[in-house]
């Protein structure tokens, strides 16, 4: 059984994705018949996680409520409910350090559906080195996102240069570790500026993903992937 614990980020608003977020948070809009942050909590149950970590934001209450205490999943869930406005993805996963603990963790958004192998994730993550902050999956750049996020050079995520290795996109998978956040304040703050000054540091690492993957944005990435999953 794995001993890596896992955070599901859940608290923003999904502001794209209205008006289907005008009365539920984007999380609990459903896609094949469950709940969308279900196939992130599924799959990595199924993959022998059993200590989730949510944070809470907008209409936060609905989630727990969906979700309860994890036991019908098999899982134990703790929140980290951070009111609202929420504290960006940086400071969210700040405030929730001391429930993650001190040993390498997997971070999932919500909205990401993926046939990743979780298993191998979970493994990786029981074995990040000492010298890394954290792992990142990257995947193909989609169409929203042309100019994509980061390059991958020999097993290392790079900020890309002109003529270089190939962009890729941050999935919203990953592996973390506390040491990330050394020096950051209480607060809220966004993510990229931290996984940039680390992957300048070298001690960001990644891979590509180049199986089914979707960042459910809007409404019609929903349907699209719906379709697709038909």
């Amino acid at each position: 059984m794995s001993v890596v614990k896992a955070m599901i980020l859940a608290a923003g608003r999904g502001e794209r994705m209205r008006p289907l977020t005008d009365d539920r948070p984007k999380p609990l809009v459903a896609l094949a018949g469950q709940a969308l942050i279900e196939h992130p909590l599924r799959a990595l149950a199924a993959a022998g996680v059993r200590e989730f970590v949510i944070n809470l934001g907008y209409r936060g209450a609905q989630i727990r409520e969906h979700l309860g205490d994890g036991r019908r999943y098999g899982v134990a869930i703790e929140y980290s409910d951070e009111g609202w406005p929420a504290l960006e993805t940086g400071g969210g996963l700040h405030r929730a350090l001391p429930l993650l603990g001190p040993a390498p963790f997997v971070v999932v958004n919500a909205d990401v559906y993926a046939q990743y192998p979780w298993p191998a994730l979970l493994a990786r993550a029981a074995d990040l080195g000492a010298g890394l902050d954290a792992h990142l999956v990257l995947v193909p750049n989609p169409e929203h996102r042309p100019q994509g996020d980061f390059a991958l050079v020999d097993g290392r995520v790079v900020e890309p240069m002109p003529n270089a290795a190939p962009t890729a996109t941050f999935s919203g998978i990953s592996i973390m570790r506390a040491s990330l956040f050394d020096g950051c304040a209480p607060g809220a703050f966004p993510l990229a500026p931290l996984l940039r000054a680390s992957a300048a540091r070298g001690r960001l690492a990644g891979e590509r993903y180049d199986g089914l993957w979707s960042d459910v944005g809007t409404p019609q990435r929903l349907a699209e992937l719906e379709a697709r999953l038909r």
